[in-house]
């Protein structure tokens, strides 16, 4: 069981180099992680932020340098070694078997056996208990994991690491699926795990906000290399920004006032099922008219992803109808949507916006790859499509070696910004996008939120669904709050309020002081 003793330890990597065929991941990064301190990793996609922590792990092996624990050189050859080690991490997707308790998942793998040679449940549900109680996690030791909110989930991951004696914790994006209150409670851990017992935590996330508010020291990366470290005393949002991208970059959004004009998308009484048969969208009614941007916020889970197939053909409804410009499209097909001047970024890059074994140049024409000026008649025009790939490619800075290139080899990040130009640049009546910053730097995020105000103006409709608040707040006219598969209220964005959409979030209905419109 963990304790307070034994819990001291400095962790260095010194020169750690990894190579993949043609990059350099990275390149001679020095890091420190003192004992007793929380440790912000900041990034732009690519920067080699997940390489590092993957050799850390030991799901890598360093091409150069070395890593060392209280000054002793270390190799990891496996992530067990890493967890012998002290070391613990918490993956942004949670790495749980859904239908095992709480107590089963925290035991996986390192199980306790009574001298008959059984399974010694009660001893491990005792530690699991006295790790809540220690914590103030409040977990239920016999929940079924699959059956307990995403915030209470990503604490068994948390206690897995502690029951494995973890002295440094790694939490990948560990707020990405967590609502604001959500956040504050794992920050309240973070800090107890600091101050409590001296552990260290290293900290990693795109969130310049939270950086501030809990980090002890700050390291940036850029391109595979140490571009800078400080501390939230030292530094601002602007200049973490700054050195994240290598140029200055205008965080918040310039928009004038929406000007709404007719209904563009209207919905009714829908209802939705999701692939186990369960309703996920549940009577939900929403209008999203020209010329303004409704950003629907909630914690992952509750029906965006649903909703949105929904809307654009990739999943039948059982009830309800969809109708935009007045035509049901309830029945269509996503070809037929697209027909009509509906534009998607999909939240499932892969498999819903993307061949991942065709070029990047393929991908960037693939819904108007039969259309003039990429075709004539039935046969394709390979130079249309090469000029404007590599276009499109400078434009939107993907970062490739070549058009021709699968798609398959670029990271998250460039393949979601493979899709956001394909859409983004073609004549559109109504915007859908789920989560169309993910994976991207300050810089892209900056561009991108530029140009979706820019279609806004142009006169199109914008349904955006994020569950980045910084992102709702900073692009919507109005906020839907989903949760549990229901639209529980909509909000002038100019009267909303961070902690009150917060509580929505989390299933308040219309907390005191929430205008709604």
């Amino acid at each position: 069981m963990v304790g307070s003793e034994g819990w001291r330890v400095q962790l260095q990597l010194r020169g750690v180099t990894k190579r993949f065929p043609g990059v350099v991941a990275n390149d001679h990064v020095d890091l420190t992680i003192e004992e007793g301190e929380i440790h912000a990793l900041l990034g732009e996609n690519g920067a080699g932020k997940t390489t590092l922590m993957n050799i850390l792990y030991g799901l890598y092996h360093a091409d150069e340098g070395e890593i060392l624990i209280d000054g002793e050189p270390v190799r990891f050859g496996s992530p067990g070694d890493a967890i012998a080690a002290g070391l613990g991490m918490v993956h942004q997707h949670f790495m749980l078997v859904p239908v095992f308790t709480v107590t089963e998942n925290v035991m996986l793998g390192i199980e306790t056996t009574s001298r008959f040679g059984l399974l010694d449940r009660r001893q491990a549900r005792r530690q699991v208990e006295e790790i809540s109680r220690r914590f103030g996690f409040d977990i239920p030791p016999d929940a079924i994991v699959e059956e307990l909110p995403v915030g209470v989930q990503q604490r068994v991951e948390i206690v897995k690491a502690l029951y494995r004696q973890a002295r440094v914790l790694i939490l990948d994006e560990p707020t990405a699926v967590l609502t604001p209150q959500e956040t504050e409670e794992l920050f309240t851990v973070m800090r107890a795990l600091k101050s409590e017992f001296n552990a260290s935590v290293i900290f990693i996330t795109h969130k310049l906000k939270e950086v501030l508010a809990i980090a002890d020291r700050i390291t940036v990366m850029n391109r595979g290399r140490v571009a800078g470290s400080t501390t939230p005393e030292q530094t601002t949002e602007q200049e973490l920004a700054a050195m994240m991208v290598g140029r200055a970059v205008q965080l918040s959004v310039r928009k004038a006032r929406a000007k709404p004009g007719d209904t563009v998308l209207q919905i009714q009484d829908l209802v939705v099922r999701d692939d186990r048969g369960s309703v996920a969208v549940d009577g939900v009614s929403l209008d999203v008219r020209a010329g303004e941007i409704v950003c629907i916020a909630g914690v992952q889970g509750n029906g965006q992803t649903e909703l949105v197939e929904a809307i654009t053909a990739l999943r039948p409804a059982v009830s309800g109808s969809i109708r935009l410009l007045e035509h049901e499209t309830k029945a269509a097909s996503p070809r037929s949507v697209i027909r009509q001047g509906v534009g998607h970024v999909p939240e499932d890059r892969q498999r819903d916006g993307l061949i991942v074994d065709f070029s990047v140049a393929d991908n960037l024409v693939l819904n108007t790859y039969d259309r003039p000026p990429f075709a004539r008649w039935i046969v394709r025009d390979a130079e249309s499509v090469d000029a404007v790939a590599k276009e499109r490619a400078e434009t939107y800075d993907i970062r490739t070696t070549s058009v021709d290139q699968p798609v398959a080899t670029l990271s998250g990040g460039n393949q979601q910004k493979v899709i956001v130009a394909r859409e983004f640049s073609r004549p559109i009546k109504l915007l859908v996008a789920s989560q169309p910053t993910r994976g991207l730097d300050v810089g892209s995020i900056e561009y991108i939120h530029e140009r979706i105000v820019q279609k806004r103006d142009e006169g199109a409709a914008v349904l955006i669904v994020s569950v980045e608040l910084d992102e709702v707040f900073a692009l919507a006219d109005r906020i839907a709050v989903m949760y549990r598969g229901r639209i529980v209220d909509v909000i002038p964005a100019e009267s909303a309020l961070r902690e009150q959409i917060g509580l929505l979030m989390a299933g308040s209905t219309h907390p005191e002081g929430v205008a709604r419109g």
